[in-house]
């Protein structure tokens, strides 16, 4: 029987891990009620402190992706994944809505940024040559396999029991996984024994066995990136991604349709269903990036994206089943499947040395539209007492997002590689 290569063992801890921190952050949704009753804090202080851990862990995924050259790939799991179960810890003891602030918004923003910002790239173009782009799809889709999982679950322990047995859940799994890190990832190829997946024979490195200092690194990144128009149309395009998905869906979904007599445990299943399109949706997004136009299918993923949202407060309004899950199909298939194609047109202007980084600053700035989306649903949500405008305009922003991606050059390579 022949041995499977390490490379898929490596991707399905990762698979696992990110799963584990992403629903950290898919499940705010969830805790907005449960902490609104029992602490009497006002929603957009809530979604302060989970706008502050989106951008936060956004913001700093260039200089995860700098300290995984100089770190390490295993011991900058381990770090995260304990930071991650520190601000879990915490959670229990909290009493202030600052408490909330610095424990969800610093704590596990910064814990989960390694997770669920440019670790799948860094896998991918690691341990891969073959798959490449199927291997970003199923990492990518991992976020969405942990909300279908789970959240339906998070939402009946809340309503059966309390948001803190919830809690434990999700900590539970984080100390799962940390054992699992420590027993079976590896920082290279080399440390396995192997080649990376497709490479018939080693390539020399080129380096001169200095490691540079990573925030030097991740400005250095930024600092060559601005002066491209291309990544100016990628990040204002994932800003807008951010912004109409974990930003707005996943913190505001589920209280939308609780404003529309529809249960919590019914709204997070709704949105844990999208989690099954989510996850057919991204992996074969990874699959086709490898074989047509990136810049096309990141048109018709934004378009139909903003299409839908702009359609979802009517289906709310008139209680039309057929128009909501036509709405979680679309959404679904849709959600993350812009990031296999930004990822990979960032590498193709960039080159795999320089794309991690430079894909990291790409991805805060999808974070900064989360957490724009985040805050600012919660203020419009204040002065409207509904969060029809908030959905609206995102929809619009998507079909600007759609031009976005459209204007940019079909190229394999720029100077900026050399």
């Amino acid at each position: 029987m022949k041995r499977i290569h390490y490379s898929w063992i490596v991707l399905g801890v990762t698979f696992f891990s990110i799963i584990v921190a992403g629903i950290v952050v898919a499940s705010t949704g969830v805790f907005i009620n449960p902490f609104e009753k029992e602490f009497g804090w006002d929603r957009s202080v809530i979604t302060l402190a989970f706008a502050i851990s989106m951008f936060l862990y956004g913001i700093s995924g260039p200089f995860m992706a700098a300290l995984l050259d100089s770190i390490g790939l295993k011991k900058m799991m381990i770090i995260s994944m304990a930071t991650v179960m520190t601000g879990l810890i915490l959670i229990f003891i909290m009493n202030q809505s600052w408490h909330l602030i610095i424990i969800w918004g610093i704590i596990i923003g910064l814990g989960s940024s390694l997770f669920l910002t440019v670790l799948s790239p860094y896998v991918a173009n690691h341990w891969f040559v073959k798959r490449r782009g199927l291997a970003v799809g199923i990492l990518t889709a991992s976020t969405a396999t942990g909300q279908l999982i789970l959240l339906p679950v998070l939402a009946a322990i809340i309503e059966s029991y309390s948001w803190r047995w919830a809690i434990g859940l999700i900590l539970t799994l984080s100390i799962i996984m940390l054992i699992m890190i420590l027993l079976f990832m590896k920082n290279t190829p080399k440390d396995a024994g192997v080649l990376p997946y497709g490479l018939e024979e080693e390539l020399q490195e080129s380096t001169d066995g200095r490691k540079e200092n990573p925030i030097v690194v991740a400005f250095k990144g930024l600092f060559e990136a601005v002066k491209v128009k291309e990544f100016w149309l990628l990040a204002g395009s994932f800003f807008i991604c951010g912004l109409s998905t974990s930003g707005l869906i996943g913190t505001h979904f589920v209280s939308y349709c609780i404003s529309f007599g529809i249960p919590l445990i019914t709204a997070a299943s709704i949105l844990s269903f999208m989690g099954i399109f989510n996850l057919v949706g991204t992996t074969l997004s990874g699959w086709l990036s490898d074989r047509f136009d990136n810049r096309w299918l990141l048109f018709w993923y934004y378009s139909l994206r903003g299409a839908s949202l702009v359609l979802l407060p009517y289906a709310l309004k008139e209680g039309s089943v057929t128009m909501l899950v036509l709405f979680t199909v679309f959404f679904g298939l849709d959600w993350i499947a812009t990031v296999p194609p930004t990822i990979s047109i960032s590498r193709q202007i960039f080159g795999i040395k320089k794309s991690g980084v430079i894909y990291g600053w790409i991805f805060a700035s999808h974070q900064a539209g989360a957490a724009t989306a985040a805050y600012g649903g919660g203020l419009i949500f204040k002065f409207f007492n509904s969060y029809t405008w908030a959905f609206f305009l995102a929809g619009v922003f998507c079909l600007l997002a759609s031009l976005f991606v459209i204007v940019i050059k079909k190229q394999h390579s720029i100077p900026l590689t050399k």
